[in-house]
């Protein structure tokens, strides 16, 4: 240190020609943009007229750049956490699986991939349609998986038809039914591709002291007699017709293939009603990218990218651990989750810290993945600043006094995460 001093001292201007391309580059790509950045923000729109801190005091009654505040704030306390965390999971499960480096590689690849990139990827990842987005096909298969599927979700009655619906989505027969009087249930609108391969009507015969029907698709094309079973007519199977008297169901069948149903003598002098489990729409999933998970949505699609990048850094950390420590911890007789909670991380801290550090700076600056991700519908619920600042100073408002301004508010927000960083450094060197 002494002798770097002294040769600074001796050959003051050597030093300076050195360090002066240095310095010249960083002025022109770093300093010049912040100075201009800081003084454009005290403009209007056209740069003539000088306005003080009104940019700034818009900044704080905008609501669009308020919400965009408020998730910039989301997005520093999940997106780096998680990240970390599962960083920090994946790299001490590594240690203990024998195709560790081919589950790195797994784990890091997405960080290959740009943001932009990315972003189209999730993009179709989080489409509404199940037989499009793969989320809401991994969820519809596990809903449908332990829930099942209405039978008919489009069939409902005839308009001037005996059946009407209920506020419950189930559809009722308000007229008594006898035994050994067969019922007609008529419903329409159902589509022709739902009735492929779907049995012909037939009228029911149940017994004298039965309650029978039949629940069919009562229309056929070019013609056809209302409430009647034509013969081109399908058969709607697995509807549950609930024989209800005074609200309490006291009996219950379900259509066969054919349409037919029959019911015990207790349903004599009963309503029939067709239970709103066979018409409920189909279950599509979650609306990921609907004003609600919006956000979340994005951040599952950052965290899948930047784990990898935390499972790198931690696991080269995890490698100078002393493995004496831990075994010595276990020969005390610590268990696993006491070594991973007491010792390993206690002794990665530093390293995590500069992990969490590193994120908290990158998503403050997040703009491709929000950008490209949600659609025009539903980008100002996942509004962040960056995206703000560009769709202030190059978007239809045109307001580049304002678009500094969250540039600069930007800067603040990172100022203290670097100072943090580059205070633990110092730390460290002097240790």
């Amino acid at each position: 240190m002494a002798s770097g001093k002294a040769v600074i001292r001796a050959r003051p201007w050597a030093v300076a020609c050195f360090l002066l391309p240095a310095l010249l580059l960083l002025g022109a790509l770093v300093v010049y943009p912040i100075a201009y950045t800081v003084w454009r923000s005290l403009f209007d729109a056209s740069g003539d007229g000088f306005v003080g801190l009104d940019n700034f005091t818009e900044l704080f009654s905008n609501d669009s750049i308020r919400h965009a505040l408020r998730n910039n704030l989301i997005w520093i306390v999940v997106a780096p956490t998680v990240a970390t965390g599962l960083g920090l999971i994946f790299a001490v499960l590594t240690e203990r699986i024998r195709w560790a480096t081919a589950f790195k590689l797994i784990i890091f690849m997405p960080m290959a991939i740009s943001m932009l990139a990315a972003g189209i990827i999730f993009r179709l990842v989080y489409e509404q349609d199940p037989d499009r987005g793969l989320a809401n096909a991994v969820l519809t298969t596990v809903h449908d998986t332990f829930s099942g599927d209405s039978s008919w979700p489009d069939a409902e009655p005839r308009p001037d038809g005996p059946i009407t619906a209920q506020d419950d989505g189930s559809y009722l027969l308000e007229t008594p039914v006898s035994a050994g009087q067969p019922v007609l249930l008529p419903l329409v609108a159902v589509p022709q591709p739902e009735l492929e391969g779907a049995a012909p009507a037939a009228a029911a015969e149940g017994g004298a002291d039965e309650v029978s029907g039949t629940v069919w698709m009562d229309f056929t094309r070019g013609g056809g007699t209302p409430d009647t079973i034509d013969p081109e007519e399908k058969g709607l199977a697995g509807i549950t017709v609930e024989a209800v008297r005074d609200g309490d169901v006291v009996a219950d069948a379900t259509t066969g293939d054919d349409g037919t149903f029959t019911l015990p003598a207790e349903a004599d002098g009963a309503q029939l009603r067709l239970a709103a489990d066979s018409f409920t729409a189909p279950y599509n999933g979650a609306e990921w990218l609907g004003p609600n998970l919006v956000t979340p949505a994005i951040i599952g699609s950052y965290v899948w990218m930047w784990a990898g990048f935390a499972m790198v850094l931690i696991a080269a950390g995890l490698a100078g651990v002393p493995r004496e420590t831990l075994e010595a911890a276990r020969v005390d007789g610590a268990n696993e989750w006491q070594v991973f909670r007491r010792i390993t991380v206690p002794l990665l801290a530093p390293l995590l810290a500069v992990v969490m550090v590193t994120l908290m700076i990158n998503v403050l600056k997040i703009f491709d993945l929000v950008y490209v991700i949600p659609p025009s519908s539903s980008q100002g619920d996942a509004n962040v600043l960056a995206l703000q600042l560009y769709l202030e100073s190059f978007g239809t408002g045109g307001d580049q006094g304002v678009g500094s301004a969250i540039a600069v508010l930007l800067l603040l927000l990172v100022l203290p995460v670097m100072f943090f960083n580059l205070r633990r450094l110092r730390r460290e060197n002097q240790r």
